[in-house]
């Protein structure tokens, strides 16, 4: 909802529990009033009368207090927006003047302009009546006659979160590396800048883009939590920062350094990616709940869609792919219960090895004489879908898409070009690479009936000025082309493991592939993080051999791998054929189980019941009404014999009585609330799934 007061001059957008409020000043400033709970108008506008402080010594009274801080003026925060004249680069700064505002469709959109850099300066934002969810984002449009200088945009961030004054704020984010993502991190907000981001040309391995701030005090069920997150796949920043006068307030967007991302000339525009903001007061993991809803609901395509249980054929084959093979595991598979089929790496080109072959997307005539439609035939036949593993955006020197274009690469004339895991990056800002690329691949999928993509990138840009929004937006591009052309078709988004997950990228994929490293122990922490922003329903988990390439010095049983990856959409990515009739047995018991409860994991509200430390860990994930549950518990080691903590679970009716589905066992809700579940855990590695229905 959007309200307006104060002559045209004040704005209220509220959603089911929150507010945020901002106001033009009669001096043209815009300024932001509240962001927290839910007021009225009264509230907000009482909130505009008040005197504005002026500071003392040598500070500004617009710094901290202004919705969209601009370079020039008086103004020592970090500007949000900076620009230059092309043909003068003196010419700088901004100063400009409103021309209005529109709101429409629970969009506000408030209009100002430069006259001296010819240039529109519009501030969206935008609020659904179901979530609190606020999205910002601007667009700039040069406004000249032709002829008339161009405009240097070296930062345009897509918003800028100003938090209210209190005595602490800290900052939660996610930090890792390959193998190693999306691990939790909490640290005070201390005097100064902290900046967070990728200079790679992708989201990244090493951050998400999304952070959380507090007052020191929230915890899981209980606190403030004002969350940010951008939807972006490309170079990002967000600086976090807290002025003299003791405000915080964060900006971020597109672009890691204030070195350029678009050249405007006249009619030209450039739109930031948005920037989402939330507000909740009842702890960390009520603010998780409320991101996974509106992603549900407004961001990821198709959610209401189970994601089916996958296998992947990577760790049985590597590159050495033959029909024959894949219709052997494909067969297993399917006993199994497996409902997704994937054929990774090595089925395309001369694919044998990690040096040749990446960029010719016709399948392998050795391997593949007759193409992929047989084998998609006998899957289909199995009662599974078909998938398969491409790499669009990568190029191997040994590879005829190289031999006949090598100008479609990355790379600067008289610069040595940079080469990653033997291979390039195609330069998605030329449209015909993109063209070539929609050819390619829509010939493929035509080809056979295929189900399933997954989308792999697996290196970072390293080529001076290849990390602009051109890319980005020719990846968007494609993927959106090929969705509106295939819509049977689902796809992942992987990058050598977590290294693109974001906002930006779900928008146009079914799930993501979340970290290479399938260790089921260290992938608990991984999905602990992951789910603070990003629901179950997209994050890719599998079951693979133990010991595995990522950990192998430690082997887990088949339980306690199993219940680690069913707390996502599961898949399973060991060597079949070398399973055990046991194994597989066991396996496909897992597999109904999973089954069972996936629509409670991938459609659920989700409880991080304990934290993924030394001892006991556990997430629970109930439906929306309280009358099903399920909880996952993982003891990593019992110390000194000491007996399993009961798990006090949540959003289950006390006054109900609820069955346990698998051995009959009925407990009292109130019981469970306060008391807890005690798990049937002991030792080290052990797992357990407790599945329960109100009665």
């Amino acid at each position: 909802m959007i309200e307006s007061g104060g002559d045209g001059q004040l704005w209220l957008l509220s959603g089911p529990d929150s507010s945020y409020a901002l106001r033009l000043t009669d001096a043209g400033d815009l300024l932001h009033l509240h962001w927290g709970p839910r007021i009225g108008l009264a509230d907000a506008e009482a909130l505009a009368a008040e005197p504005v402080r002026q500071p003392r010594g040598f500070e500004s009274a617009l710094d901290g207090r202004e919705e969209y801080p601009v370079e020039g003026g008086p103004r020592f925060a970090r500007p949000a927006l900076i620009v230059r004249s092309a043909d003068d680069p003196a010419v700088r700064g901004t100063e400009w003047s409103r021309q209005g505002a529109v709101a429409v469709n629970g969009e506000l959109r408030i209009l100002f302009h430069d006259a001296v850099h010819h240039l529109d300066i519009h501030l969206h934002y935008r609020i659904s009546d179901d979530a609190d969810v606020l999205e910002r984002w601007v667009t700039l449009s040069h406004m000249g006659v032709p002829g008339t200088s161009a405009v240097d945009v070296l930062r345009a961030d897509a918003a800028a979160w100003t938090l209210p004054v209190r005595d602490r704020w800290r900052l939660s984010h996610l930090h890792g590396r390959w193998g190693a993502e999306s691990r939790l991190i909490r640290t005070d907000v201390t005097p100064g800048e902290k900046l967070l981001g990728s200079r790679r040309g992708h989201t990244s391995h090493t951050a998400l883009p999304w952070i959380a701030l507090d007052d020191g005090d929230a915890g899981e069920e209980h606190g403030e939590v004002y969350g940010a997150a951008l939807a972006w796949s490309g170079s990002w920043r967000i600086a976090v920062e807290r002025q003299p006068a003791g405000v915080v307030q964060a900006s971020g967007g597109a672009g890691h350094d204030d070195s350029g991302l678009v050249r405007l000339g006249p009619g030209d525009t450039y739109t930031t990616p948005v920037f989402a903001g939330l507000y909740c007061a009842a702890g960390f993991g009520a603010a998780s709940r409320a991101w996974h809803a509106w992603q549900l609901a407004h961001v990821i395509p198709d959610a209401g869609t189970p994601r089916p249980v996958l296998y992947n054929s990577w760790e049985a084959t590597t590159f050495d792919v033959d029909i024959d093979h894949q219709r052997e595991l494909a067969r297993r598979a399917a006993e199994m219960g497996v409902e997704l089929f994937v054929v990774d790496d090595g089925w395309f080109g001369r694919r044998t090895d990690d040096r040749t072959g990446l960029g010719d997307w016709t399948p392998n005539p050795d391997r593949f004489p007759d193409g992929l439609k047989p084998l998609a035939d006998d899957v289909h036949a199995l009662g599974m879908q078909f998938g398969i593993w491409v790499e669009p955006e990568m190029v191997n020197p040994d590879s005829d898409l190289y031999r006949a274009h090598p100008d479609w690469v990355q790379q600067r004339d008289g610069r040595h070009r940079t080469e990653f895991r033997n291979q390039l990056v195609l330069d998605l800002g030329r449209e015909d690479v993109r063209e070539h690329l929609w050819e390619r691949l829509d010939a493929l999928l035509r080809s056979a009936a295929v189900d399933y993509v997954k989308w792999d990138f697996n290196r970072s840009f390293s080529e001076a000025h290849y990390t602009g929004p051109e890319h980005v937006h020719g990846l968007y591009a494609l993927l959106d082309r090929l969705r509106a052309a295939h819509p049977q078709v689902a796809f992942e988004s992987c990058s050598g493991g977590g290294g693109r997950v974001d906002l930006g990228i779900l928008a146009r994929t079914d799930q993501v592939w979340t970290s290479d490293n399938t260790d089921p122990l260290d992938r608990l922490p991984i999905q602990h993080g992951f789910s603070q922003l990003h629901p179950a329903r997209v994050m890719a988990a599998w079951v693979t051999d133990s010991p595995n390439h990522q950990m192998q010095s430690r082997a887990a049983s088949l339980r306690f791998r199993f219940v680690s990856a069913m707390a996502g959409v599961l898949g399973i990515g060991g060597d079949l054929a070398r399973w055990s009739e046991a194994e597989l047995a066991e396996a496909a018991g897992w597999v109904a189980a999973y089954k069972r409860i996936r629509p409670l994991v991938q459609g659920g509200e989700l409880h991080r019941l304990r934290p993924p430390q030394e001892g006991l860990s556990a997430v629970q994930y109930v439906r929306g009404d309280g009358a099903e549950t399920a909880v996952l518990g993982w003891l990593q080691a019992q110390r000194y014999a000491e007996p399993v903590p009961p798990l006090r679970l949540r959003g289950i009716d006390p006054e109900a009585e609820y069955e346990d589905v698998e051995s009959g066992v009925v407990h009292r809700g109130a019981v469970l609330a306060h008391r807890g579940l005690v798990l049937p855990l002991r030792g080290d590695l052990d797992a357990a799934v407790v599945h329960l229905r109100r009665r």
